[in-house]
Parts: structure tokens; sequence; C-alpha cells
């Protein structure tokens, strides 16, 4: 009986115990990717907003109503609001219709934010910073679960080498510490939910798996449409991880054909083609000074300058736009280069995808992401970007975690594998620490982020105009009192150095107006804001900076008044030329004129003042009293 009994029994012992260590595993994984996550990102959460952050947020009008502003954000591009306070038609082509990152700002908004009139400026920054880590962490613990169980289901430690490397790439500092780039980090998490949930659906075929993976993917489309992706890549997982035939595999994705057709109507419906237009302003239009074959030659070798970002994140930069990147064209060897490495990848994904080796998906999970952002099929309005390659990363760390493994195993000695291992993951983890923490701190808010970065790329007529006029803000704080001077000529150095590059930058010529203003140098600011007005008459700073200007012109001259009184209205003239319609300005030289006798001057500013307000009582009462002509 014994032994029967322990015949039944024996079997069961060893299958409790593998699952039971395999929940510690993951578990265990988990638990260390979050902890590193939380020390590389917690000094994030103090930061205030920076960039994109102010028009996607703190001037997006819907995000600031909170839940009311939900419908207006799911049936709107994404900058409308911030077009329409700029009096400016869609800038760019295909529009911007990524709805779920803004809900949930305005979900915060609702919750968190303050509801005077007058915002802080870190009003909710601390919740929305905190939530950016939070889905960032959620996405690598899904990320981990899906490699563990799906791809990686005998080398569990090549998934967590591939999920480390995802986490700790400097990289991604532009993604986390920028709230508005949520967008990618909810995209990413998304789409890791939806290959999961198809992989599920393969394995137990329960309908509740497949719906919850279309679920998934719409949502991944509505963060961001790169998820028009996994139409190639879902196929392609199912062939090489879940074996299945290739007509199987591409059956098994016509439902999510539909889904993103869905997606694409919606999408179309609500913002169209966007820009019909070539961008006039090369900030938007990157490309608009090179020549075809410069375009193209310079696309390709972008290309080269991501991978060797990912390769070694150093330095990093908010901004490439003009003219950071210099154009090239075929001569250029690194332009060779970068055809040389991408078409080998091709090369290597196609053998690789028959031979079902995972580097396959990896590399065209790579490749596609990258093609979207690349300029090569669609202009994406920027030369390129850090956040542009949070996707392919990914594809990156499984490659990069494959390869590591492969080496791992060639050491025979278990002791030394073991330490290398060990000794190359903590530099490795150190160094990309120190990077991402720093560069946090450098993402605080737009005046630490610029000044910064106008270091890492001077030819950026962008990040010039914007350290300009950081450095123009830092001369109001009162901490910065005795320092006005220094501050501001540093401003106007940079300023001056935006428009040297990029001569129709309007911002630049608007903010080193403000500077001068700032300097008492009302000259050269009243001629900075008229070469704005030329560029851009509509700019909407424009009104408020001239009527501030005839105001202090005008305040000028009544000041002086009764004590020079020719002088007064040389003042008082330059405040009408400002502002011809202020009865005000035009009263008061009259006013003055009358006092030195100049009675024909007091005449045409009095019926000036008339034409303008025929019932203005002063003016009438002044123009009684003229000497009759």
């Amino acid at each position: 009986m014994s032994r029967q009994k322990e015949k039944k029994e024996a079997p069961t012992l060893p299958l409790e115990s593998s699952a039971l260590r395999d929940i510690k595993g993951i578990k265990l994984q988990a638990l260390v990717l979050v902890i590193i996550g939380f020390v590389f990102y917690a000094n994030s959460f103090f930061n205030q907003y920076a960039l994109d952050d102010g028009i996607v947020i703190q001037k997006n009008d819907y995000v600031q109503q909170g839940l009311r502003g939900i419908p207006k954000i799911l049936s709107t591009d994404a900058y409308e609001s911030f077009y329409r306070q700029m009096g400016a038609k869609q800038q760019l082509s295909g529009g911007r219709y990524r709805p779920l990152s803004v809900v949930t700002f305005a979900a915060e908004q609702q919750f968190f934010g303050s509801n005077e009139e007058v915002k802080p400026l870190d009003d909710a920054a601390f919740i929305r910073h905190f939530m950016n880590v939070m889905y960032y962490l959620l996405s690598v613990v899904f990320l981990l679960y899906f490699l563990r169980n799906h791809v990686f289901k005998e080398d569990h430690l090549t998934a967590f080498i591939a999920c480390l490397i995802f986490l700790i790439h400097p990289m991604h500092t532009e993604v986390v510490a920028n709230v508005k780039s949520r967008d990618e980090i909810l995209s990413f998490l998304f789409i890791i939910l939806t290959l999961t949930a198809i992989c599920r659906y393969r394995e137990s075929k329960k309908v509740k798996q497949l719906l919850a993976g279309l679920a998934f993917y719409f949502l991944a489309l509505l963060s961001k449409e790169y998820a028009i992706t996994l139409l190639l890549l879902i196929p392609m997982l199912l062939y090489i991880v879940q074996k299945e035939t290739f007509v199987r595999s591409l059956i098994a994705t016509i439902p999510f054909v539909f889904v993103a057709g869905l997606y694409l109507l919606i999408r179309f419906s609500i913002v169209g083609k966007g820009a019909t237009f070539e961008n006039p302003d090369v900030l938007n239009n990157p490309y608009m000074y090179a020549n075809e074959t410069q375009k193209l030659a310079t696309k390709i070798e972008v290309l080269l300058r991501y991978m060797k970002l990912l390769f070694y994140p150093h330095p990093l930069s908010s901004d490439y736009s003009y003219s950071t990147i210099p154009f090239v064209d075929f001569s250029s060897s690194a332009v060779w280069t970068s055809i040389v490495i991408h078409v080998s990848m091709v090369v290597a994904a196609v053998v690789l995808f028959f031979k079902r080796n995972i580097l396959s998906f990896a590399i065209v999970f790579y490749l596609t992401h990258l093609a979207l952002v690349s300029n090569l099929k669609f202009n994406v309005g920027a030369t390129m970007g850090e956040r542009m390659v949070y996707h392919s990363s990914f594809g990156f760390a499984i490659i990069m975690a494959v390869l590591i493994s492969w080496l791992i195993q060639k050491i025979n000695v278990e002791q030394t594998r073991k330490l290398i291992a060990v000794s190359f993951g903590l530099v490795l983890v150190i160094w990309c620490g120190v990077k991402t923490i720093a560069r946090n701190a450098e993402w605080k808010n737009d005046q630490t982020l610029f000044i910064a970065d106008a270091e890492t790329v001077p030819n950026s007529a962008l990040v010039n105009g914007n350290a300009g006029k950081a450095y123009v803000d830092l001369s109001e704080l009162p901490e910065n009192k005795g320092r006005e001077k220094e501050l501001l000529e540093k401003g106007i150095y940079h300023l001056k150095r935006s428009i040297a590059i990029h001569d129709k930058y309007v911002n630049g010529y608007l903010n080193i107006g403000v500077a001068y203003f700032k300097l008492n140098d009302f000259e050269n600011a009243e001629n900075y804001w008229t070469t704005a007005k030329q560029i851009y008459p509509n700019n909407p700073f424009l009104k408020r900076n001239f009527e501030l200007l005839g105001a202090t012109y005008f305040n000028k001259g009544m000041t002086i008044g009764g004590k020079d009184p020719v002088t007064a209205i040389k003042w008082l003239e330059k405040a009408a030329t400002i502002d011809s319609l202020n009865t005000e300005y035009w009263y008061n030289i009259g006013g003055a004129s009358f006092t030195i006798k100049d009675y024909e001057k007091a005449r045409k500013a009095w019926t000036r003042t008339l034409q303008i307000k025929p019932d203005h009582i002063q003016a009438q009462q002044g123009m009684a009293a003229l000497p009759k002509q």
C-alpha cells in the first residue's frame, strides 16, 4: 500500500516545485525591474512642464476643462486648441489624432488640477510625472510577462535582459520625463498587451482573449498611429513563436484589419489629410532647403544616427531640427554605411523569418517603426527625435539580449560566466542610471532643458531661441535680482544665434524684442517686433507687445509733460505710431502742441481724435479753444 501511495504522489512534487520556482522567478524579476525603474525616474516626479507640454496640456482648452473637455478631445486634432489660439490652420501633414493620452491629462486636471482661473505653472505636474513613470513601469512588467510566457519560454534570462535593456536605456528619458510623450508610452503598452492577448487566444482558443486583443489594439491606435505596424507583426509573431502556418497566421490577423479600418475611418473623418500644403517654416519642414538628392541621402544618414544613439546614448537633446543635422549627399560614407547596415537587416529578417527565428521579428519591429518616423514616406515634421525611436528600441533590446545571452553561454566556466555577467550588468545599469537621472534633472522645465541643450546642439535655431527665452524668463525671478542685465544679454546672444540660423524665426524676433524692452532699449524692441510682424502679421503676441510699447512711450511723454513739451510730443507721437487708433495718444499730442502754441499740430491731432471717437468731449473742447483759421 505504501509503495503504491508513493508511486501516486511522487510525480506531482517536481511539477509543483517547478511551477513555484517559475512564479517566484517572474515576481522577482518584475520586482527588480520596478525598483530599478523607480530609482532611475524618481527625480522626475518633481519636474515641472517642458517642451510641448505647454501646448498639449497647459494651454489646451479642452484639457483644462477636465472631464467636460473629453468629447472635444476625442473629436478634434490634438493641436486644434493651439492652432485656434494662434489664429493658424492645420500645420502638419496627416494631422495628429492621438486622443487617449490627452484624455488622461483631462482626467488628471479634473481630479488634481487647480480650480483657479490663473493656474500655477506646475499645476498637477507631480501627478502627471508620477503617472508617466507608472505607465512606463507597467509596460515593462507586461513586456516581461509577454517575453517569458510567449517568446522566450525556455530562456527567461534572455527575456529579463531584454526588459532590463529597454527599461534603463537613457534615450527613454524624453518619453518618460516629458509628460506630453505619454502617447508613446501608452502606445507601446497597448501594443504589448495586444501581442500578449493574441498569443493567449491562439493557445487557449478562448474568444474573450481575442476580444481583449482587439480592444487593446484599438486603444493602441488611439494612443498613436504606430500600432498600424501590428498588421505585419502579428502574423510574423504567430508564424515564428506559435509555429502556425503562414496562411493561418494571416487569417488570424483579419479581425485586427477591421479594427485598423475602423480607426482610419474615425481618424480621417476628424483630421482628414491634415495640412495639404508644404509647410513654409523650416522648423516644421526640415528638408525645405535641401535638394532632392540631399533630402534622400540625409534621411538615410539619420537612420544611422538613431542606431548610434541606441548603442551609445550621448549626448542627448530634446531637438534635432534645422540646422542641427547638416544636409549630406551620396558622397558621404555615412550614407552608404547606413544603406549597407539597413539592407543587411532586411535580408537577415527575411532569411531568419523562414527559420522561425525570433530575431526576424525583432528586426522587423525595429525597422517598421523606424520607417514610420524616417521621413522617407511620411513627413513627420522633424528631422529626428529621441522619442521617435522609443518603439524601435524594443526590437533593439531583443537583439542585444539574444546576443548577450549567446556570448554568456560561450564562457565555459560557470563561476567566470556569472562574474562577467553580473559585473557587466552592474556597470551598464550604473552608467545608464547616472545618465538618466542627470537627464531627468535637465528636463525639469524649459529653462533647464534648453540652456543645457544649447550646449549640445548649438546649431539648432529652435534650441537657441528657446534658450534665449529661458534666460529672459530667468531675469524676471526674484532670486536673480541684480543679475537682470547679465541674463538678458545671454538671452539676446542665443536669440540672435537663432535668427542668424533661421531668418524667418518669428519667436526669435519676438523674444529679442522683449529682452531689449526690458533693457529699456525701446528702439531695438520696436525694430525686432516690426520684423516679426512682417513675417507673421497675425501673431497674437504682437498686439500685446505693441500695446505695451505704445503705453510705455505714452507714459514717458506724460511724465515729461509740462517740463519739456517738445520732447513729450515726440514720445507721444511714437506712441500714436505704434497704436494709431488710441484716442488718448492723439488727444494728448493735441494738448501738448496747444501748450507750445503749435495750433496746426494740435488741430490735426484733435481732428484725428474725433475721427476715431466723434463724441470725445475733451477733443471737442480743445477744437473750440483753437484760434479760428
